[in-house]
């Protein structure tokens, strides 16, 4: 069981600070560490790793597909590249980039996408990556990863530096809710329990980590014992926790800030229909695009809140059999 803050608020540190700041811990103490961006070191807060290193922090400018086959040809050349753009453009615009150049020739590149799902906010719909984590998971052999605040973002950075292949790490770039004491150590491919229960299993990642935790509380209220479960791996997905919860619980709910038609409520139900059959009900994004509004009014559009955690949890109580 992972132990969780007792109050759950924002963070006063945004997440890209961590970001920056592993990036040049990891650039200083190995020389084989570089950092490539699509003209975003300002949003990101990158800017400074330039003067320091300045033959490893390349902006590539707006060209993100190139900038993946320069991340390729470090990698070949026995470097180990991190590469940063917006979600968006960290995925659909390079996957045939991804695809071929890194995956397809085994190489080892750990590509950043910032500002995942509706906390582009007023970037808007243009900006907003409800599929990115899709692309990623068509991948062969891809890892995609989900960071849900600070301390969890720090662990990711720590290990996905000397870890092989092509690994698509999704956050938000601002302040996070901080669910995790700092120094919390987490493990690619495994899924972090934080409650225990019986009527019904919460699945979440990302900002819906503290939806999902919130939700808990007001099942409680109500006398409905909620299991939580932290799956911020996607790929691989940790399948062994996800059968042990639905014999557990006997039913499921997935929260996602992603299109729920093919993220993680998906990797969910593929599992459970193969390993223990149960109801699942999925929190997400419906097959819609993105809008320009204040991230607090996004997740009300888009059902991304405690309250439709709540309400589905109840269906899928209902249809335990």
């Amino acid at each position: 069981m992972y132990k969780i803050l007792d109050e759950l608020n924002k963070d006063k540190r945004a997440i890209r600070d961590i970001v920056r700041d592993k990036l040049m811990e990891q650039m200083q103490a190995d020389e084989r560490v570089c950092y490539l961006d699509a003209d975003l070191m300002n949003c990101i807060g990158t800017r400074k790793l330039v003067p320091m290193f300045p033959d490893r922090a390349i902006n590539c400018g707006i060209a993100e597909a190139n900038m993946v086959g320069v991340a390729a040809g470090m990698s070949a050349a026995g470097m180990i590249p991190y590469c940063h753009s917006f979600g968006i453009f960290a995925s659909r615009r390079v996957m045939d980039q991804v695809f071929m150049s890194v995956a397809y020739a085994k190489l080892n590149v750990r590509v950043l996408g910032s500002d995942a799902g509706v906390t582009a906010a007023l970037n808007g719909g243009t900006h907003m990556p409800f599929e990115d984590m899709a692309v990623y998971l068509a991948i062969p052999q891809a890892v995609a990863i989900e960071a849900c605040d600070c301390a969890q973002m720090a662990s990711i950075m720590d290990q996905v530096k000397d870890m092989q292949g092509l690994i698509y790490i999704r956050f938000m770039r601002k302040n996070p809710v901080a669910v995790y004491p700092d120094g919390t150590e987490f493990k690619v491919g495994r899924g972090c329990v934080l409650r225990d229960g019986d009527d019904v299993t919460l699945i979440s990642s990302g900002i819906m980590v503290a939806e999902a935790i919130k939700a808990a509380d007001l099942l409680a209220a109500e006398g409905i014992s909620a299991r939580v479960v932290d799956m911020f791996t996607w790929k691989p997905i940790d399948a062994q926790l996800i059968e042990e919860s639905a014999r557990k619980t006997g039913a499921i709910v997935t929260a996602e800030n992603h299109n729920f038609l093919s993220g993680l409520g998906v990797q969910v139900a593929n599992t459970v229909s193969e390993t223990y059959p149960v109801p699942v009900r999925r929190v997400g994004i419906a097959d819609e695009f993105g809008e320009v509004g204040p991230e607090d009014y996004l997740r009300e559009r888009f059902d991304l809140t405690a309250a439709h955690i709540v309400r589905e949890a109840k269906k899928a109580i209902s249809m335990k059999r």
